[in-house]
Formats: C-alpha cells, structure tokens, sequence
C-alpha cells in the first residue's frame, strides 16, 4: 500500500483510524537510538568527575568545564544546525552532526590532558543539535494525530539515555577506567548514523535548497564570549580575597560582549534570539524558569560524584557504582514522570503544573539542605527535586508551544532550548565555584576537600533559585489564569 507524504496510510473509509506506516515507526526507532547514545554520552563520564580531577591534578572548579564546555557548544550549535538543516536538508545535516559527534567521542577515549578532553568534549556538544533536526524529522513523517504520541515517544529517549548512560558508566568506570565509556558509545553512534543513512528516507521540502543561510555568526560569537567569560568569572572568583581582581575583568568583558550580542540581535535578519520574541510577557518568564531548571540540574550533576567520592567525613568515601545508586532515582523519576506529561497536563493544566513543579523543586532543594548526611537521604531528596524539575519541564515547554504566535514557533521553541542549554552550563560552574571556595583538609590524606559548608552554599542557591522560579510561575498563572492547552496526540 503506498503511504501517505505525512507517514500515515491512506484508508477509504475517512471515519477510520488513521494509522502509521511501518516506516514512520522504523524511523522513529532509529532516531530514539541516536538520541539514546548522544545523552548516554552526556550522563556516562558523571560518576568520572572525581577521577578527571585526580587525573589531571586539577580544582573543582575547573573541572566543571568538562561539563560546561559540551554545552556551551551545543547551545550555540542547535539554532545553526537547526538553520542549516532546513536549507540543506534533515537527514544530510543529522548525519554531519552525528559524525563530529562520533569523531569528539572517540577522541574522548584517547584524551591524556585536560585540553584534549575539552576539545573532545566540545565535538560531543556539537551532538546535542541533532534534537531539533529529530524533532522536525518526526514531525515531517508522522501524521498530525499521531504527532504527540511519536513526540512523546521521542522526548522519553532524553532521560533514558541518561539512566543507561550513568548505569552502565559507573559499571565501565569501576572495572575499565573512564577512557574506556568513550570507547563503548562510538561504535554504536557509528552503526547508528550508518543505519540512518540506509533507512530513513525524508521527502525534500520545498524551502531545501531555495533558501539563504541567514546564520547569525556574529551572534553566535558573542553569545559564547559572553557565557564563556561569566563562566570563567565564577571560575576565579575565590581569589577575590586574595586580592586577584580578574573575575571582575571576566565579568566586566562579559557584560560588555552580552551587551555587543543585544545589539547584534537586534539588527539581523535571523538572529539567535529574537529579542522582540523574547519579550512576551509569556515566553520571558517561562524561559527564566528553564534556565533556572537548568542551573539546578547541572549543579546536581557536578556535586552528587564529589560528595559522593570525597573521604570520610567530609563525604561518603563511596565508588563509581555508589554514584550511579544515588543519583539512579534522579534519572528514572525524570524518565517516568517526563514520559507521563501528557497525562499531567490534561489534568491539572500547563500553567498549574509548571507552578506544581517550582514548589516541589522548591520543597526538594530545601529538603537536600536540611538532609544530606546519609545516602539514602540525598536519593529520596533528589527524586523529589527531579518530580519538580520534570513538571516544570513539561510545563514551561507546553505553555511556550501553545503561547508561542504561529508564524514564530520554530524559532521560539529553538530559543527556548538555546536558553536552556545555557542555564545547564551555569550549573556545573556555580557548584564548582563553591567547591573551591570552601574546602578542609583530612588528617593523614593528602589534598584538600570540598567542606559542608561547600554543600550547603550549593543547595541553598539551587533552593533560592527555585523560590525565584515559584514566584515566576505564580505571576504567570495569575496573568493568565490555568489554562490546560496540550499538545495533539
């Protein structure tokens, strides 16, 4: 039987249910598996942070680059993938992004200096972009009715990745080594990109090849500067009672290039971020709560692994594999409560759901404060934070897509991500800062460790940020009242 454009199946009957053709769903099975392997990627080197400082005899606070530099590339990668996709073409740009991801993965596996390893990581960022390019690839072969069901299907892909790759990390860092997780992933990206190149077939559009690649260069130069120059603020600021002023010089070049990339923004033709866009009294809020998401999460990325790993009393004197059990509830309530979104929403509404899930990050975080002297403790604490996170997600992500004027979806929406990704490269910095800054040596152990005060600094920014986040989410559903739009499907 011959297909439909959209993926379905033609049927004489028009009251019929529609259904999917076998290609849709092999498609769709084999961008689940790219995105599977690109955030196992992102979750697999969490439980090495403690050996990446050992190895390469570096501070907390640099070590936090290992995770910021993969997403500062792909924040600024999404949008010019993105762009470059829909004039070159899905598949042919999915492919490219999935080779430099392949290539910065196996170079990961060969790293031996904490430059080289940044380098990898940063290739690795670039794979973070292939998420929008999925995301219109499912949207061009799967029927509208069916569109929620493949995106739902699609988007739980993100926090399953993220469990298998801590899972099965710990396990490879604990008997090989963390050179070898590299190792593991980079044959299944290659088969994987291989396999999509073989199946997956995606009608040309009518914009492909008619189109002029408005890329915001510029803006993307800037923006980096910005985030990156903040970023190495933080890094330095410990110093400042020492008498070393240049996190202020960072912080001081990153006000300036933020203000360079505002004014850039405002004169392009495609710009990063449409600052009139931005602007809504909607979508400007709903943005700073995922930012705010995204620095809460990341800052439990780079703290749990050190806390964890860090000698008695100080920490737990745990492994590898006590990591990954500690922060497993995280990633599996992530996972449930992101694939059952739609359920939440049809219940409760986008607008109350996303002020649901503030408070719970709220209570969470204020939780892993008060209680974070056992194993157990932090486990139960931060299924809570992650019950909040999720709901958040799920709701600022609707509200954006529903509020979000037509004729500017797609860019919404890749501003949104954009936005988020920088929120997520603050974590790490933000928590490594205060590793730094507080630390208390053990007798009869050589070097320094991160103290308790350290912890409870980074709980209670993380708890404060997400009081700002509640108090976000309010004003919101106040200002709009508790609508219940979702998504089709």
């Amino acid at each position: 039987m011959k297909e439909n454009q959209d993926g379905s199946e033609p049927s004489k009957n028009t009251g019929s249910v529609i259904s999917v053709s076998s290609s849709a769903w092999l498609a769709l099975a084999i961008i689940c598996g790219l995105a599977l392997a690109t955030m196992y990627g992102e979750t697999m080197v969490l439980p090495a942070i403690p050996d990446f400082i050992k190895d390469f005899g570096i501070s907390y606070n640099t070590s936090s680059w290992i995770l910021s530099s993969y997403l500062i590339a792909g924040a600024v990668m999404t949008p010019i993938a993105g762009k470059l996709s829909d004039v070159y073409g899905k598949k042919k740009i999915l492919l490219i992004v999935m080779m430099i991801y392949s290539a910065g993965i196996l170079a990961g596996g060969f790293a031996n200096s904490l430059p080289f390893l940044l380098a990898a990581r940063i290739a690795q960022g670039v794979g973070i972009s292939m998420f929008p390019i999925a995301f219109g690839i499912v949207r061009d072969i799967f029927p509208i009715q069916k569109l929620g069901m493949a995106q739902g299907i699609f988007t739980s892909t993100f926090f399953g990745g993220s469990v298998i790759g801590l899972i099965a990390g710990a396990k490879i860092i604990s008997d090989y080594g963390w050179h070898a997780t590299f190792f593991s992933v980079f044959p299944v990206a290659i088969v994987l990109a291989f396999i999509m190149n073989r199946f997956i077939k995606v009608k040309k559009t009518e914009q492909e090849g008619t189109q002029t690649i408005g890329i915001d260069v510029k803006g993307a130069l800037a923006l980096s500067s910005t985030v990156i120059l903040f970023l190495m603020g933080l890094s330095f600021l410990q110093d400042i009672s020492s008498g070393n002023l240049d996190s202020l010089g960072f912080f001081a070049g990153s006000a300036i290039s933020l203000i360079i990339f505002a004014s850039l923004e405002k004169r392009v033709a495609h710009p990063l971020i449409d600052l009139k866009v931005l602007s809504d009294k909607v979508l400007l809020p709903s943005n700073i709560i995922l930012i705010i998401v995204g620095v809460s999460t990341f800052m439990v990325y780079q703290t749990i692994p050190v806390l964890i790993r860090s000698p008695k009393p100080l920490g737990f004197g745990g492994d590898v594999i006590t990591i990954a059990a500690v922060q497993l509830p995280f990633m599996i309530v992530s996972l449930v409560v992101s694939a059952a979104g739609g359920f939440f929403l049809s219940r409760v509404g986008n607008f109350n759901l996303t002020a649901l899930g503030t408070i719970i990050c709220a209570v969470g975080f204020f939780s892993i404060l008060a209680f974070h002297f056992t194993e157990s403790m932090i486990s139960v604490t931060l299924a809570i934070i992650s019950v909040g996170l999720s709901f958040a997600i799920v709701g600022c992500f609707n509200i954006i897509l529903m509020s979000s004027p037509q004729k500017v979806q797609g860019i919404s929406l890749g501003m949104t991500v954009l936005l988020m990704l920088v929120g997520n490269s603050l974590g790490p910095s933000l928590a490594g800062m205060y590793q730094q800054m507080y630390q208390e040596t053990i007798p009869k152990i050589s070097g320094s460790f991160p103290s308790a005060q350290a912890y409870d600094q980074i709980f209670l920014t993380a708890a404060l940020l997400s009081v700002v986040s509640v108090f976000l989410a309010i004003a919101l559903r106040k200002k709009m009242g508790a609508k219940t739009s979702i998504i089709p499907g």
